[in-house]
C-alpha cells in the first residue's frame, strides 16, 4: 500500500503490485499484518471514475474475485464464503483479507489501492491474532493444495477485471446480489 502510493503519480493505467517479503505490513485501522513466506501479497493501483462513496463498493468487487480465484486454484473441496465487506473464509477460518485505500480530491477518487492477502503457505499463529477474530488458515493447511504466489496473481487479476467490468456496467445491483 506504501508502495502504491508512493507510485500513484507517475503510473499512466492500472497496476497490480506484487510484494514478495512486508516489512511494515498493516491491516484494518493499522493492526499489524503477517505475511509468512510462501503468502500473496499486492495491491491494485487504478483510478476509478467513481465518486469516493462508490469507490468503497471496490471492496466487495474485490471479495467476490478474491474468492472466485480461490475457488479456481482450490478445487471443488474448498468450502469459501465471504464475511462482508472484506474477509474470504476457507472452511471457516479466515484465508484472505482486503484493505482499500484512496487518494482523493473532493468527491472524485483520484487513486484507489486495494491491498489484498492470502494465506496460500501459512497462517499466522492464533496466539498472534485480536481477540474474538476469525481464526486464520491458509490453503496449503486446509487443502494440501500449494501455489506460488506469483502462480496466484493471474487468476485474481482476471477475476477481478471480470468483477470490476460488471460493477461498472450494470452498477452495485448485481454485485450486492451475488
Amino acid at each position: 500500500m506504501s508502495e502504491a502510493a508512493r507510485l500513484a503519480p507517475h503510473l499512466a493505467g492500472p497496476a497490480w503490485i506484487l510484494a514478495r517479503e512486508q516489512t511494515a505490513a498493516r491491516g484494518r485501522r493499522g493492526r499489524a499484518w503477517q505475511m509468512p513466506p510462501g503468502n500473496f501479497s499486492a495491491t491494485l493501483l487504478f483510478r476509478p471514475k467513481v465518486t469516493l462513496p462508490e469507490a468503497a463498493l471496490y471492496t466487495f468487487v474485490s471479495s467476490l474475485a478474491l474468492e472466485e480465484a480461490l475457488a479456481l486454484v482450490g478445487g471443488p473441496h474448498a468450502r469459501l464464503s465471504i464475511k462482508w465487506p472484506n474477509d474470504v473464509l476457507l472452511n471457516g477460518g479466515k484465508i484472505a483479507g482486503i484493505l482499500l485505500e484512496s487518494v482523493g480530491q473532493g468527491r472524485q477518487t483520484a487513486s484507489l489501492a486495494i491491498g489484498i492477502g492470502v494465506n496460500l503457505a501459512a497462517a499466522p499463529p492464533a496466539a498472534r491474532v485480536e481477540p474474538g477474530a476469525v481464526h486464520p488458515v491458509s490453503l496449503l493447511g486446509e487443502t494440501g493444495i500449494r501455489i506460488a504466489p506469483e502462480d496466484f496473481l493471474s487468476p485474481l487479476a482476471m477475476a477481478f477485471d471480470r468483477w470490476s467490468r460488471q460493477y461498472e456496467t450494470y452498477g452495485f445491483g448485481p454485485i450486492r446480489e451475488a
